[in-house]
């Protein structure tokens, strides 16, 4: 009965955390009408989305948190360098097109890793070829494609892959 009612009150936990911590710090206050309505949105918006929501996926929670680590990070590091580089002289700059070949049909896997790319500064994912199998990405300055490849499946895609237990051409 207890698991129930809370299933009714709260069809996603996780949303409703979000929902409710992303409340308290746009409000930047611990008062107690604060901690109300955060605890009221944390409840009413879940509710709301539930229809839109299909499946929440089984993920791993171990690597998914060192992955936002690692992205938190790199988009630090990137800002840096890409504001070096953009207040630098142009003749610093190496833009290149480039595909990333996907080790997996796995859509969440692949949407995730394309806004990845897209977040971290510098390059830019222009969209996921489901054919080819391959992500089109572009990068602001990089003299070696292979390495930059290497880096986004490396610190990006295979963590991805062993958060959703993806397997070489599983689909979500």
């Amino acid at each position: 009965m207890a698991e129930s009612l809370f299933q009714r009150w709260f069809p996603h936990p996780l949303v409703s955390v979000i929902v409710g911590l992303s409340w308290v710090l746009l409000a930047h206050s611990l008062d107690a009408g604060t901690l109300l309505m955060a605890l009221l949105l944390a409840v009413i918006i879940p509710r709301m989305v539930e229809p839109f929501i299909d499946y929440t996926p089984d993920i791993q929670w171990t690597p998914a948190l060192h992955l936002f680590f690692v992205v938190v990070w790199d988009i630090v590091v990137a800002n840096i360098k890409v504001a070096k580089l953009v207040l630098g002289p142009t003749k610093n700059l190496h833009p290149k097109w480039f595909r990333v070949p996907l080790d997996t049909e796995h859509e969440e896997v692949n949407t995730l890793l394309a806004m990845i790319i897209t977040t971290t500064p510098g390059t830019v994912s222009a969209g996921i070829d489901q054919d080819r199998g391959d992500i089109l990405v572009h990068a602001l300055s990089t003299d070696d494609e292979a390495a930059e490849i290497e880096l986004i499946k490396q610190r990006y895609e295979r963590p991805l892959i062993e958060i959703f237990n993806a397997r070489s051409g599983e689909k979500a």
